[in-house]
């Protein structure tokens, strides 16, 4: 026995590794694309979170100079080694900070221009000493605006625009496309090394499909992977053992049906020899003839057998498909096989029921069944013995003997061409070896089951069940 080593076949593999690869980036993606909403909407909060913290520095700057020295702050901006305690300066530097990182810091004092990012209504409020938080947008361009009271009749304004943002988000949304490259690339290694895995069961198992197609039969494949490809490889194995032992037995068949040609042939052409020649003698042509006679008769039912045999499994095999009697059926042949069997001095019985029983199938087909397990009965029952026709209600026929009967493993293998006749050959009187698998295949080809078991005679039980196709 050998075992298979193959190539990985790429097909599958790569498509896998595309599978995976795909799914985790369409994963990513719709992670990102439902994020997008909340990064935004968190950038946006953070601006405007720093632009009122810085909104409220500038109030209190303004509103309390003294508190925010140079060294309290801390701010190399702020102080630029400048004398800080013109409360104006420290104001001034805060305000220059803010409008160097983008801000925008306007006034607001009665008598001067008012800032042009407010309305009137917020210009109230900040006038009045509330706080004003707002977002506007003119023109597709939007704005941050944070307004604090400072005084009475006084306010400052800051200013940002929401690109800034845009750019937070935009880093963001920037790292979640990294992520999703990043994660595309590691799913479609990570699938290819799977799929690889996967797929090297099921290269081996084609390539030892070919191999068994190209006729090798000792192939043999080592079960590993998931359960389902690990089946593969048993079932493989199995047909590669079903089909040893099938050409085994067409083999054997073969030889059968060989060497039962040849004894016929043999005989009848030896004695026409012997005719030509002149050796038979005229009192013995008779003799001869009748010889002749029974082994062509042999020949002739040999060769039919093959021929039927063959033919139940062609597509236009003949059945006529009509409603049938069993009952009658059986009891036809009953007066044909008690005749037969009073001259081999064998009993016979049939049990037959009162009222018909019909089945939709072949009259013909149902009687040559009959006869070919009345014919094998009658050669293994020995004389004094019995052979059985029955008819069951649940239409079922029956031909029991009192013969040998068969084994357990006999049954098993009682309607596949030559097996009994191989293993009885020499042992007990055989017929042709076709003639039981000639009743299996036409009990098939008619809907119905045949199955063989012991007999209540001590023999064989025949038996073909047409429940399926009985009529009402």
């Amino acid at each position: 026995m050998q075992s298979i080593k193959l190539n990985v076949t790429n097909s599958l593999a790569s498509r896998s590794a595309l599978l995976t690869g795909s799914i985790a980036a369409l994963a990513v993606l719709i992670s990102g694309l439902a994020a997008l909403p909340l990064i935004r909407h968190s950038a946006e909060q953070q601006v405007r979170a720093s632009l009122s913290s810085q909104a409220d520095l500038v109030r209190d700057v303004a509103t309390n100079p003294n508190d925010f020295e140079a060294d309290h702050l801390g701010h190399p901006d702020l102080a630029n080694g400048q004398d800080m305690g013109n409360p104006a300066r420290t104001l001034l530097g805060l305000v220059g900070y803010l409008r160097s990182q983008g801000v925008e810091v306007q006034p607001i004092m009665p008598g001067t221009v008012v800032p042009h990012a407010l309305t009137a209504e917020q210009i109230s409020q900040v006038v009045a000493g509330n706080n004003v938080s707002a977002k506007s947008c003119e023109r597709g361009s939007c704005i941050f605006i944070e307004a604090r009271p400072v005084g009475i009749g006084t306010g400052i304004v800051l200013i940002q625009s929401t690109s800034v943002a845009s750019s937070v988000s935009g880093t963001a949304i920037g790292r979640i496309f990294l992520a999703l490259i990043a994660g595309f690339i590691v799913a479609v290694f990570v699938g290819l090394a799977a799929a690889k895995r996967l797929t090297k069961p099921l290269a081996d198992a084609a390539d030892a499909a070919h191999r068994l197609a190209a006729g090798e039969r000792d192939i043999r494949l080592v079960p590993e992977g998931p359960t389902e490809i690990s089946e593969i490889a048993e079932a493989l194995n199995s047909l590669a053992e079903e089909l040893e032992r099938s050409e085994g037995r067409q083999r054997e068949f073969l030889t059968s049906v060989s060497h039962e040609l040849r004894t016929p042939l043999t005989a009848i052409r030896g004695y026409a020899e012997g005719m030509s020649d002149g050796i038979v003698a005229g009192n013995e042509m008779v003799h001869v003839g009748q010889i002749i006679e029974s082994e062509s008769v042999r020949l002739d039912r040999l060769v039919n057998d093959l021929l039927d045999l063959a033919r139940t499994g062609a597509v236009d095999f003949p059945l006529a498909q009509e409603s049938v009697d069993l009952v009658d059926v059986v009891r036809q042949a009953s007066e044909v096989w008690a005749d037969r069997a009073a001259r081999e001095n064998v009993h016979f019985s049939s049990l037959l029921p009162d009222a018909s029983i019909f089945v939709r199938s072949d009259a013909m087909r149902i009687r040559q069944i009959i006869d070919n397990l009345a014919e094998n009965a009658l050669r293994v029952t020995p004389e004094g013995q019995t052979i059985v026709f029955a008819v069951g209600a649940n239409a079922a026929i029956e031909v029991r003997d009192s013969g040998p009967g068969l084994t357990r493993e006999d049954e098993i293998v009682a309607f596949q061409p030559g097996e009994l006749f191989e293993r009885y050959r020499g042992v007990r009187k055989v017929g042709t070896g076709f003639g039981l698998a000639l009743v299996g295949r036409l009990a098939s080809r008619l809907g119905a089951t045949a199955s063989v078991a012991q007999a209540p005679e001590g023999g064989a039980a025949f038996r073909i069940d047409f429940t399926n196709v009985r009529l009402p």
